[in-house]
């Protein structure tokens, strides 16, 4: 790696230039590090906005699941099936559904040995049980804080080799060449030196750019992220690459004063529902006035814990899904607020007191008895099946054995992103958005694929950046000559809030309205006049961000460039969902489309709800969508026909020779 000063609008720029800049410090960014370092590069670095930031490192839920191909017992698996349970979520690549697939073992051992303690049984197979939509039993689980495990067990391979990191260093502009066909580097904020003349900004010229960023975590209010996470999709769209399948999210229930996933055992000890004013009085068990019986509510609060992301699909008929909604009537409709409460049983069933158990279904009924647990109240049920799930609240301030834990229907992952090709190489050449800013899946994925594809996609990046593009980097002349007009307009942009420094700040204020817009318009439940109007004032914020921010201090300069990420990617997200309602997209996924045609889920509920399940004409293509920014933004949407899985040629001899040749990574 090579340093040098540049000077540029009349200061002085650092440069630094390597063959690949890895952006994230998470599962996926470290383990892309780490990969092209065994593959044999050294010219490599990482650049994070904080090591300790983001969503590997800051969440997990009450089992936070692996998912990998059955490496135990006698049950048949294959490759193929594991790649065919994949592609037949909807709008997935049949040849990327494969790769994920093909790599999930390896990658999966990778882990292990280096020491992330996955359970096997005496005999050396690493066991697994089933999560939702998995016809095998292929989940493992590390407990809780899987996804931390990993990170800190990736993290110290990278700092045993010596790796550099970037710490504190905000990503503003991905730079490319002239026809933007290529990535080339990037323009960043060292937010140590934000006082310095130049405000702290600093250039890496690069040969390739492993992106991962994470999910556009910072579009909406109510969250389930690392309050840490913001992502950095807005300044990817803006370069130029593409996104796909954008419409297709998680949404579930999570805890908001500590962001946390509700799902397991804390919905399978049947928790009261409870809803207040905003003061926290009027108390009311609200799911009461909208259920038929007792039992029907008791068996869908049980069922959260196993069909824990909303899905339309399991509304009728009282399912678990209709809790999703009525949350959000509470809240959002009602703007009052909800809380479960694990120290009394639910009264509509109980008095008040002890549980009839003989209320519940059989799934409910025999996964408590094999369990042990009826008996007591929601929290001595807890404590006999998960302690740790009640200690995970108390070690962060939270005690669910005396007080009510706060919930909202949370945005929780995105199953789109930026799409990639079978080598996680984006339609902008050198340039690699691995782990969940790579809209890897469609519209349904087994739980725990997503921390599969952090691991795939990074290695898949590696292996051909170390095949294709290991050369250094260009000249720093040539890397000027080709992105200096880029530079000069980031570094205008930071002059502009720069110059709007007073004595008050509206820069998170700001944020906070635009979240709130994005979860009113754009999550789980979506209406084709309310996408228009947000798109109407996402447009009007991008354009006047300059003239309406005020910041209280050049400390204030990565917050506001973060707020600039987030409109983008809003714009460019809400656009995805009106093609998609346009087109005829009815509810699917983890989202609501209103249908004034339709039917409401349930009596009394406003017509806000009302809907109609998609028929699954749109499941075999994925929506493709590119920001123009010539002439102002515009986004242009393509729908593409999804690819098969491939047949591929099985025949060894031939295989062999390809690898040989140097054919296969191409």
């Amino acid at each position: 790696m090579d340093r040098c000063t540049v000077n540029i609008h009349g200061m002085d720029i650092e440069v630094y230039s390597l063959n690949t800049v890895v952006v994230g410090t998470g599962v996926a960014g470290f383990n892309g590090a780490d990969s092209l370092y065994n593959l044999g590069q050294r010219d490599i670095a990482i650049i994070t906005e904080g090591v300790n930031m983001g969503t590997s490192r800051n969440t997990g839920s009450d089992k936070q699941t692996y998912y990998k191909l059955t490496l135990a017992g006698g049950e048949p698996d294959s490759v193929y099936d594991m790649a065919n349970t994949l592609f037949q979520g909807g709008c997935m690549h049949g040849d990327i559904a494969l790769t994920e697939a093909a790599l999930s073992s390896q990658c999966f051992y990778k882990l292990i040995n280096i020491g992330v303690p996955f359970p096997h049984n005496r005999y050396g197979e690493y066991v697994g049980y089933k999560t939702d939509h998995d016809p095998r039993q292929r989940a493992t689980s590390v407990g809780p804080l899987t996804s931390k495990y990993m990170t800190e067990k990736l993290e110290a391979q990278v700092r045993q080799k010596g790796i550099k990191i970037f710490d504190g260093y905000l990503v503003i502009g991905i730079l490319t060449d002239g026809d933007r066909k290529k990535a080339i580097g990037l323009i960043t904020l060292n937010t140590d030196s934000l006082d310095d003349p130049n405000m702290g900004i600093t250039l890496f010229n690069c040969t390739n750019i492993i992106y991962a960023t994470g999910g556009p975590a910072g579009m909406y209010f109510t969250s389930v992220y690392p309050e840490s996470q913001t992502g950095g999709s807005g300044v990817a769209f803006e370069a130029g690459a593409r996104g796909i399948n954008l419409t297709e999210w998680q949404y579930g229930i999570a805890s908001t004063k500590f962001r946390w996933n509700l799902s397991g055992t804390y919905q399978q000890v049947i928790p009261r529902y409870i809803s207040t004013d905003q003061e926290g009085n009027d108390e009311r068990e609200f799911l009461n006035d909208y259920f038929d019986t007792p039992g029907h509510m008791l068996d869908a609060i049980f069922l959260k814990g196993y069909q824990w992301p909303f899905d339309p699909r399991k509304i009728d008929g009282y399912g678990s899904s209709l809790i999703d909604i009525l949350v959000y009537n509470e809240t959002e409709i009602k703007g009052r607020r909800v809380f479960l409460d694990f120290t009394r049983n639910p009264r509509w069933g109980s008095g008040g007191e002890e549980l009839d158990f003989s209320l519940l279904g059989s799934e409910s009924y025999d996964y408590l008895k094999n369990s042990n647990a009826l008996f007591g109240k929601p929290i001595d049920r807890l404590a006999k099946m998960n302690q740790p799930a009640i200690d995970l609240y108390k070690n962060n301030g939270i005690d669910i054995t005396r007080e009510y834990l706060e919930i909202a229907v949370c945005a929780q992952h995105n199953n789109g992103g930026l799409a990639g090709n079978v080598w996680y190489e984006s339609n902008l050449k050198h340039f690699f958005p691995v782990g969940e800013v790579n809209g890897t899946f469609g519209i349904y994925r087994p739980g725990g694929t997503a921390l599969n594809s952090t691991q795939v996609g990074s290695l898949r990046a590696a292996q051909y950046i170390m095949a294709n593009y290991a050369a250094p980097p260009v000249k720093v002349d040539a890397f000027l000559d080709e992105a200096l007009d880029q530079i000069i307009k980031k570094v205008d942009l930071a002059y502009g809030f720069k110059n709007s420094i007073g004595k008050e700040s509206n820069v998170i204020d700001r944020r906070i309205k635009a979240q709130r817009r994005m979860t009113r318009a754009g999550a789980h439940i979506r209406s084709i006049e309310g996408c228009r109007k947000a798109i109407d004032e996402c447009l009007h914020d991008i354009e006047n961000l300059v003239d309406h921010a005020k910041l209280s201090s050049i400390y204030e300069l990565p917050h506001v460039f973060r707020n600039r990420d987030i409109l983008i990617s809003q714009f460019v997200y809400l656009n995805a969902i009106k093609a998609y309602m346009q087109k005829g997209g009815k509810s699917r996924g983890s989202y609501l489309v209103q249908d004034d045609e339709g039917g409401l889920p349930i009596e009394g509920l406003p017509d806000v709800f009302k809907f109609t399940l998609d028929d699954g004409n749109l499941s075999g293509k994925a929506c493709e969508i590119v920001l123009n920014t010539e002439g102002g933004l515009k986004c242009s949407v393509n729908w593409e026909d999804v690819r098969p899985i491939p047949k591929g040629d099985g025949w060894f001899e031939n295989v062999w020779n390809d690898y040989r040749e140097g054919r296969i990574i191409r």
